[in-house]
């Protein structure tokens, strides 16, 4: 079997260990006793993880039990309480075992993943989508997604990130605290709405006003919908894709910089 090799193990039990997005100790003891693996005691958590690893995989001779402690540490269901801390946690993660051709989908599975699919081949991607883009004039805000850890599998979790940066913003304007469609709904219906893109003088302004927001609620369903998880593992979208997904992010992105929120008598 397969073992993990030094600077694998290092770099995994770095990015789960790490200071600020990582697992805290409390989560590290429970962990490891669930993945049935040795304790090192107190001491630096990556220090910990690195250990409880090396231990595991050196006595009995596979990465059995490191796997498991990494199924169980990324299972979605773990951060409910604190959605925030998944996404960072399993970027980082996800650059380190893309050496080891391991992968954490979105639903927490670990999936084998090809030997192209390594941190340069990332980087050169990032590097390239973020060039186009900038030739594009597309919205700084999108352009903060076109990084190397998010294209370590391929381009769709930069895309998927940008969508709900999106609806961040749409929070931040309005004060809401909605997510989805009934975010978009609350935050453009409505006479007036909270967020108006124009004037909604005439026909035409809104409907221009009901179709930015069913823009937004299709960009909302095609990568947030959370019945979809297992078609969009599968997606693999090409750098095309992508340039033209992020530049229609970027118009939304536009267009809520600049909207307004009408007075409400």
């Amino acid at each position: 079997m397969k073992l993990f090799t030094q600077a694998e193990l290092e770099a995994i039990a770095s990015a789960l260990g790490d200071t600020v997005e990582g697992l805290t100790n409390p989560e590290i003891e429970l962990l490891i006793r669930s993945a049935k693996m040795i304790d090192p005691g107190k001491m630096t958590k990556r220090h910990r993880i690195y250990n409880a690893f090396a231990e595991s995989q050196n006595s009995k001779r596979n990465r059995t039990h490191v796997l498991e402690f990494i199924r169980l540490a990324m299972s979605p269901a773990r951060y409910s309480r604190e959605p925030a801390r998944y996404e960072p946690m399993r970027a980082a993660l996800n650059q380190a075992l893309a050496f080891a051709g391991v992968l954490v989908a979105e639903t927490g599975v670990l999936r084998t993943v090809s030997s192209a699919t390594t941190l340069p081949e990332a980087q050169r991607r990032a590097q390239n989508l973020r060039a186009d883009l900038e030739g594009r004039g597309v919205h700084p805000d999108v352009l903060a997604f076109c990084r190397a850890e998010l294209l370590v599998d391929n381009y769709f979790h930069a895309v998927q990130e940008a969508v709900k940066s999106v609806a961040d913003k749409v929070r931040s304007k309005t004060g809401l605290i909605d997510d989805g469609g009934t975010l978009i709904d609350r935050a453009f219906g409505g006479n007036p709405p909270l967020l108006a893109i124009n004037a909604r003088r005439t026909v035409s302004e809104k409907s221009e006003q009901s179709g930015f927001a069913n823009l937004v609620k299709g960009a909302f369903g095609m990568f947030r919908n959370p019945t979809a998880h297992e078609a969009r593992i599968r997606w693999e979208m090409s750098k095309a894709d992508a340039e033209d997904l992020l530049t229609i992010v970027s118009l939304i992105h536009r267009r809520l910089d600049a909207s307004n929120m009408p007075p409400r008598v």
